[in-house]
């Protein structure tokens, strides 16, 4: 299947609070993906968070069930672990969902990833979602962070948007269709 390139959002200068596709997402294709590219918080310690919006409504905050989890090494080797993430999932939530944990905001701190986004315009299921992303945490460690989960709505999403849970955000965000 090819990966076809549709919108790239670039942010830099710590100006811009949120990065939004509010276009383009339709019947086209049924996977969209969406790469995270030097993701850098304004913040210290900041995540990258996103949530949708179903055709015709506003607000960014369809009802979402999802799991997470991450891995995490710190340059000193302690710890190193893999822990379910209680903090990072949501139970028929409303809120933005974490996909990138705990980015650093130092000058060689990033964080960098992938989203994956199942048929958003079919009417008659609900829309899966998976994650799968990689920073540099403020606590100088390596942090791979695992999300997956649903929207729970039946209507056709058309918009996505991303946010850092705290500050402004840097980097590039990509949305490709695939089909």
């Amino acid at each position: 299947m090819a990966m076809t390139l549709i919108t790239t959002n670039s942010h830099s200068g710590d100006a811009d609070a949120t990065s939004s596709f509010t276009s383009s997402i339709d019947s086209t294709y049924k996977l969209y993906i969406f790469k995270f590219i030097d993701i850098h918080p304004q913040t210290d310690g900041g995540a990258l968070q996103f949530q949708t919006n179903v055709a015709g409504q506003s607000g960014y905050n369809e009802t979402i069930t999802s799991s997470y989890f991450q891995t995490n090494h710190h340059e000193d080797d302690d710890p190193a672990e893999l822990a379910y993430a209680t903090g990072g999932d949501q139970a028929q939530g409303t809120a933005f969902q974490e996909i990138i944990a705990y980015i650093g905001n130092g000058a060689d701190e990033s964080g960098a990833g992938t989203l994956w986004l199942f048929n958003p315009s079919n009417t008659t299921y609900v829309k899966h979602w998976y994650s799968e992303c990689e920073s540099y945490g403020a606590a100088d460690q390596a942090i791979t962070s695992f999300g997956a989960g649903y929207f729970n709505v039946t209507g056709a999403i058309d918009e996505v948007q991303f946010k850092m849970s705290t500050g402004n955000l840097n980097g590039t965000i990509k949305m490709y269709g695939v089909g």
